[in-house]
């Protein structure tokens, strides 16, 4: 696999790639992103002169914008996946955290940590109208609990299903059911009126259960959430957080919106939306591909790139100029860990890349480590982190 590996990157770089080929590397970039990198890094090594001290990242920069700006044919859309070519490019970034620091590390001994930590999984609990808590990982598949003629069940994918009975009559639009996620939990929820909402960790939905039938669809958020809202024009769907408030038709969107976080950030991939700040009137319409972010001074909309804002959801950490102090929150509700600053310095450290959350958390840290800018220990629960 490695041999030909190399064999399809050399004949990329020679631009001399078949369109058999071609699809062949872009499918192994997609299965094989880890196998990938060594081989780049491999490929960039056996050229440059270690004797040397200055080396030439430069001459590869065109060699890694090639390779993004590959097209690749679309296939038939999954209802839980991004285009697979976008994946496919964002594993290949994993190299360019730093060229650099690849090398680097080549000639110098890999760090190794004494304790690790586990990523997080599927972990959450239910409240019910009445108090009952329920924790869904602990929770058998199947049928979990009736209430006010809406059952409530646990598929096999981990995945919260409400249905409404036949027979159930007008249901109490005071009775609301919260789902939480604690740090290192997820969990991905339908409710009653068919939208379908995936909490990212250290968040909580609170929804009523008439919501299929009130005149609006009320939620309230607090962490981070996607939504793909069941399509409902007489009925508008509204998303309350702290800050905003939300109000959409029918559409697909991901709010971002923790207390430790300074911003709230609404990100729009499919039909539109209006954000409303609660503490002025001021308000914004957003359309596909566009980002509102919330602070103190108003909101400010923006183009971005969606997939960073929903990569969480698809199981990566994604960040394109980030800064280490905003990324290391992210690790910390998804590992549940603790981070300490031995310096300062290292949150305003900033990094571009595509890490998977489903790693060890050392494996992650190792990759801000090639950098070379920061160095991490692990002691039990926490991560201390130093500037290089």
């Amino acid at each position: 696999m490695e041999e030909r590996l190399n064999y399809l990157l050399q004949q990329f770089t020679a631009g001399a790639l078949s369109e058999v080929e071609k699809q062949e590397l872009l499918t192994l970039a997609e299965s094989e992103a880890t196998m990938l990198t060594d081989e780049i890094v491999k490929m960039i090594t056996a050229e440059e002169n270690f004797a040397d001290t200055a080396i030439d990242d430069q001459k590869w920069v065109p060699v890694l914008d090639k390779i993004l700006a590959v097209d690749k044919p679309v296939k038939a859309p999954r209802k839980l996946l991004l285009n697979t070519f976008k994946w496919a490019a964002a594993a290949v970034v994993l190299i360019a955290f730093s060229f650099t620091a690849y090398i680097s590390l080549s000639k110098k001994k890999e760090h190794v940590f004494v304790t690790d930590v586990a990523p997080g999984g599927n972990k959450a609990i239910l409240t019910l109208a009445d108090g009952k808590k329920i924790s869904l990982s602990d929770a058998a598949n199947g049928d979990l609990i009736e209430q006010a003629g809406i059952s409530i069940s646990k598929t096999a994918n981990g995945q919260l299903v409400y249905h409404i009975e036949k027979s159930a009559g007008a249901i109490d639009d005071t009775k609301v059911n919260t789902i939480s996620t604690p740090n290192g939990g997820e969990w991905e929820i339908r409710l009653p009126d068919g939208s379908v909402v995936w909490l990212n960790a250290a968040s909580s939905l609170q929804y009523p259960l008439n919501i299929a039938t009130s005149k609006q669809r009320r939620v309230e958020l607090t962490g981070e959430a996607y939504f793909e809202v069941a399509k409902d024009k007489a009925h508008p769907f509204i998303v309350k957080t702290v800050k905003q408030e939300l109000e959409v038709l029918g559409t697909h969107f991901n709010i971002n919106s923790y207390i430790d976080e300074n911003v709230t950030r609404t990100t729009l991939l499919e039909g539109s939306v209006r954000i409303s700040d609660l503490n002025s009137s001021d308000t914004q319409l957003l359309k596909p591909g566009e980002q509102s972010v919330l602070s103190d001074k108003g909101i400010v909309v923006k183009k971005v790139n969606t997939d960073e804002a929903i990569a969480w959801k698809n199981g990566y950490f994604m960040f394109d100029n980030e800064k280490q102090e905003s990324i290391l929150r992210k690790i910390a509700r998804w590992y549940n860990v603790e981070i300490e600053y031995a310096d300062p310095a290292a949150k305003e450290v900033m990094y571009y890349g595509t890490v998977s959350r489903f790693e060890k958390i050392s494996k992650v840290l190792r990759k801000f480590e090639q950098t070379g800018e920061v160095r991490f220990d692990i002691k039990g629960n926490k991560v201390i982190v130093y500037k290089e």
